[in-house]
This record gives structure tokens, C-alpha cells and sequence, in this order.
């Protein structure tokens, strides 16, 4: 009796690691993505109210300082970046680089992704906004700029029209609509969560650019939530979370960060 009893609990120890291995094994991992998709610093042609899409000028000494506040803003949440992206125009890598020194992350490589470039404006790259804006409020038979802009505050939906006059307009045959860049942003957002996704989730920082940043979060999200069409702040956070295939759209253009890494600052 003693033996039989002596040999089933062997039994049970040897069972045990056996049972504790399967069951870790086939335990559901999360793999949730958090996707911190950021508008880059101020620049030069932002300072000085100029077309910027393509075409690419340096950090301002305030586009330096409003990164460096980001960076602030997400060590004071104690937000950890697993990856980092952004666009491989200038502005954008400088941008991602600044935010990831200024929170600690100085050894983090950046991946640049041209696909999240801002988007192409052909030969008005450079030119005024006030002249881009006007031609296209022209062409799309408004009287004036302004009341474009007043149509678009009412429906975002214009904006994408008037995407589709810059392009028209434009003289190099360069230039790019909301469809052309929405398509191309989203395709690579996506391979980005896929391939995050795989690697166990977390947060991943993205730099990119206002206006793509809006064409990219339009429609994406799942839940049917629309993005609103508007101007965002240089180094906005929007949060995109993607889980079992999805995307939800969780914040757009929040500046936050941008404050508390400010208020941090001036203690």
C-alpha cells in the first residue's frame, strides 16, 4: 500500500511541471499596441506661415523647447517607448530624437518610415499658406479664404476637397490628395501595430506631421469615430490603440503632455 501510494505521488510531481508548462504555454498574451502618433516641433517655415509638406527646414529654437517639454511630459507619466518611428523628413527624426533624450531614452534607435511624410504640395511647397489657401478657396468657388476655412470648421469633409484643389493647382504634377495620402500613412500604421503586435505590445512612439497626422486618423478607427479636421498644436499627441486587428481612437491633438512637461520646466 505504502509503495503504490509512494508512486502516485512521484507521479503527481513529475505531472505537476508538465501541467504548469502547458498551461503557461497556451496563456493569452495581450500584444495590445499604444501608438503615441506626435506632430513635430515648430520650424522654420511654420514661423514664417510657409507651405511645408516635402520640403523640410530645422527646428526653431521654440520647436526644440516644445519637444523637449513632450519629453518631459511623458517621463512625468512614466510612459516607456518600446519602439520609435517618424517620417524621415528632418523635422520629424529631430523631433522623435529630442523627445526620447530629453525622457531618458537616449540609446533608442528611430526607424524612419518615409510612407508618414506630410503630405506633397507640389509646386506651392514653400510658398504661403495665405496664397495656397486662396487659390484653392478660388477654385472651389468660395469668395474668400476665410470662408473656406469657416466651411471646413463646419464640415471637416471639406477639407479633403480642398486637399484635391491643391492638387489640381498644383504646376510639377506632384502633388498629393487626402486619398493618396491617407492610403499610404495607414498602410504603414498598420504594418508598424502588426509588427509590434508580434512582438509582445507596448507604447511606440510616432513623429509625423499635422495635416498627414489628420488624413492618417480620419477614418481609422474602428468604432466608426471620426477625427476632427482642425489645426493641431506642434507636438500634439494623438493615441491610437490597436488590439486584435482594430485600431480605437483614443485622443487626438492633446497637448497634454506638452504642459505638464512645461510646467515641470518653470518650477
Amino acid at each position: 500500500m505504502k509503495k503504490n501510494l509512494l508512486f502516485v505521488f512521484v507521479a503527481l510531481l513529475c505531472l505537476t511541471p508538465m501541467a504548469y508548462a502547458q498551461k503557461k504555454g497556451t496563456a493569452k498574451k495581450d500584444n495590445t499596441v499604444v501608438i503615441y502618433l506626435v506632430r513635430h516641433g515648430k520650424t522654420m517655415l511654420n514661423t514664417l506661415d510657409r507651405v511645408q509638406g516635402w520640403a523640410d527646414t530645422p527646428l526653431t529654437p521654440a520647436g526644440i523647447e516644445v519637444a523637449e517639454y513632450l519629453g518631459k511630459g511623458l517621463k512625468l507619466e512614466d510612459i516607456n517607448f518600446k519602439a520609435a518611428y517618424s517620417s524621415d523628413l528632418g523635422r520629424a527624426r529631430q523631433t522623435a530624437r529630442i523627445v526620447l533624450d530629453t525622457k531618458g531614452q537616449k540609446d533608442m534607435t528611430i526607424i524612419e518610415v518615409p510612407q508618414v511624410r506630410e503630405t506633397n504640395f507640389g509646386s506651392y511647397e514653400g510658398d504661403t499658406n495665405y496664397r495656397m489657401w486662396t487659390d484653392a478657396a478660388l477654385y472651389m468657388h468660395y469668395k474668400s479664404r476665410k470662408e473656406l476655412m469657416d466651411a471646413i470648421g463646419k464640415n471637416p469633409e471639406i477639407l479633403q476637397q480642398a486637399m484635391s484643389a491643391f492638387k489640381a493647382l498644383d504646376t510639377l504634377g506632384m502633388g498629393e490628395d487626402y486619398y493618396d495620402v491617407k492610403t499610404r500613412g495607414q498602410k504603414a500604421i498598420r504594418e508598424i501595430a502588426e509588427k509590434e503586435a508580434a512582438n509582445g505590445g507596448g507604447n511606440i512612439l510616432l513623429v509625423s506631421h499635422g495635416m498627414a497626422i489628420g488624413n492618417f486618423l480620419s477614418d481609422i478607427d474602428s468604432t466608426g469615430k471620426k477625427a476632427p479636421a482642425g489645426h493641431m498644436g506642434n507636438a500634439a499627441v494623438s493615441k491610437l490603440i490597436y488590439k486584435d486587428g482594430k485600431f480605437t481612437l483614443e485622443s487626438f491633438g492633446d497637448m497634454s503632455y506638452v504642459e505638464k512637461g512645461k510646467t515641470a520646466s518653470e518650477k
